[in-house]
């Protein structure tokens, strides 16, 4: 059963509209309607009255302004909707020449597009125009109606002067004005380190709904008006929200749209040119490339993050990545090299990570991503010892990302499995096959799918080897990206 629609739907108007019309209405009836029953601003229910989009109304404005002697009207769908809202928030008021445009595209009189709102907000000398240049109450003579607008008499140079002067002062009061504070902007940032840190520990399409609500907060105050030094602060909240989303979308398995987050937040860190953002976007596109098995567009965007000079510890992790990238190509020595790069960006570290949580690389995850990428250049014992080094680091960590720990348990087994312990290898990964389903991510998935492979390719054998296969084969079928597809109704977007 479909949900009822809201009051003032579409299907309202136009069920109004031609009930009114079959009743004899007339169009001005009907915007008057339209207005008290739906709580309009008088434009908006002309249009509604009429049945127009946005965009239909704004190329009948520019139509309709070149049959006038006045200035000419360039409009589009964006600018009717701030005509529309005035003297409301994010919006703009008309100037005399566009409500006679207007007027022209409605047929109606400039004054049934005001009310008394917006009246008070008019410019003096606008008012004292609009009033001068009000047509006569005697009905026309002609036979055939004329066009129904006003004429708007050439001011005085008295008035003139006036006239700019109080445009300019209007200017200035939407210029001052702001849609958020600094305490609302710290705030948004606090709320998306809160995401970032939870993430690590939380269900993720729970996490991801929360930072989708969040992502939709700050492109809605976007879209108002604010100081430009706000406006940076609120695209890079936007740029780092993306980035979590992309980093979420990866890990649900959805890569295109883990993609299609990461240009996004690749556009916001530009719109606030944050030397930082740029990096973790960076961070974040050469993770989605890597395992979308793109590994030359992984590592290029792993080496332009690194040509960014930031703070915290995004160099060391890009670092890290350009290794991941490396390794699975098998080229074992351009891969250690950018291990030992990781090592120096580390003791290189100045000052804090902005968000911290999944946009950090403590010593663990470097550790993990080591261990890795020596499991991949042949390196089976010194993978084990970074494993072990890894875990360690984690247990004194306050809060403890199960999915790193996880890929630290993967190495661990891959380790032992190299060297023929595969009894060893399952003990290692009992920590995994005990993960809850919605916690049982693609990047774990995916490499306990490769650790199986290799138990196949290896000569390894007996009871543990085949247990540790039906093991891995249990977790893979139920786990987060699966269940996502297989959910009913739409994926998050």
């Amino acid at each position: 059963m479909n949900a009822p629609s809201k009051p003032g739907s579409k299907a309202d108007r136009d069920a109004l509209r031609q009930d009114m019309t079959v009743a004899g209405c007339s169009l001005a009836d009907i915007a008057v309607e339209m207005r008290t029953r739906f709580r309009m601003r008088p434009r908006e229910a002309w249009r509604h009255a009429l049945g127009w989009t946005l965009q239909e109304t704004a190329d009948r404005i520019t139509q309709a302004s070149t049959r006038l002697t006045s200035e000419s009207v360039a409009a589009d769908a964006s600018l009717v909707g701030k005509w529309e809202k005035w003297p409301g928030p994010s919006s703009r008021r008309p100037s005399l020449s566009v409500l006679s445009a207007m007027a022209e595209a409605f047929a109606c009189r400039v004054e049934e597009l005001l009310d008394l709102e917006d009246r008070r907000a008019l410019p003096e000398a606008d008012l004292r125009l609009l009033i001068q240049g009000a047509p006569s109450t005697e009905p026309p003579a002609q036979a055939t109606p004329p066009s129904l607008i006003v004429t708007v008499p050439e001011p005085t140079r008295t008035e003139l002067v006036r006239l700019a002067a109080d445009e300019s002062a209007t200017w200035a009061q939407w210029a001052e004005a702001s849609n958020v504070g600094d305490i609302a902007l710290e705030q948004l940032m606090a709320e998306t380190r809160a995401l970032a840190s939870d993430y690590l520990t939380s269900d993720p399409l729970v996490l991801f709904i929360r930072t989708r609500a969040l992502r939709d907060r700050v492109f809605a105050l976007l879209e108002g008006h604010q100081y430009p030094r706000q406006s940076a602060d609120l695209y890079a909240a936007a740029g780092y929200l993306c980035g979590l989303l992309a980093w979420m979308s990866s890990d649900l398995g959805q890569l295109r749209d883990a993609d299609t987050q990461g240009r996004t937040a690749w556009l916001c860190a530009e719109l606030a040119g944050h030397n930082d953002l740029r990096a973790w976007v960076l961070s974040t596109r050469s993770k989605v490339a890597f395992w979308d098995r793109r590994l030359r567009e992984a590592i290029n965007f792993a080496r332009q993050g690194a040509a960014y000079r930031t703070k915290g510890t995004v160099a060391v992790l890009l670092a890290c990545q350009e290794a991941d990238g490396w390794s699975e190509l098998g080229a074992q020595e351009e891969a250690l090299a950018a291990l030992a790069r990781a090592e120096e960006a580390r003791t290189t570290v100045s000052g804090e990570d902005e968000i911290g949580g999944i946009f950090a690389c403590q010593p663990a995850r470097q550790e993990n991503y080591a261990a890795a990428v020596q499991l991949r250049v042949g390196r089976p014992a010194d993978a084990l010892r970074s494993a072990d080094n890894a875990l360690a680091l984690l247990a004194r960590q306050p809060v403890r990302a199960y999915g790193t720990e996880a890929q630290i348990h993967i190495s661990q087994a891959a380790a032992h499995l190299a060297t023929g312990e595969a009894e060893g290898a399952l003990e290692a990964l009992a920590p995994v096959l005990a993960l809850p389903p919605d916690h049982r991510l693609e990047p774990v998935t995916r490499r306990l799918g490769e650790l199986r492979s290799s138990i196949g390719r290896s000569h390894t054998s007996g009871v543990a080897a085949i247990g540790l296969r039906q093991a891995i084969e249990e977790f893979c079928v139920d786990s987060a990206p699966r269940h996502l597809v297989l959910s009913p109704g739409e994926g998050p977007a």
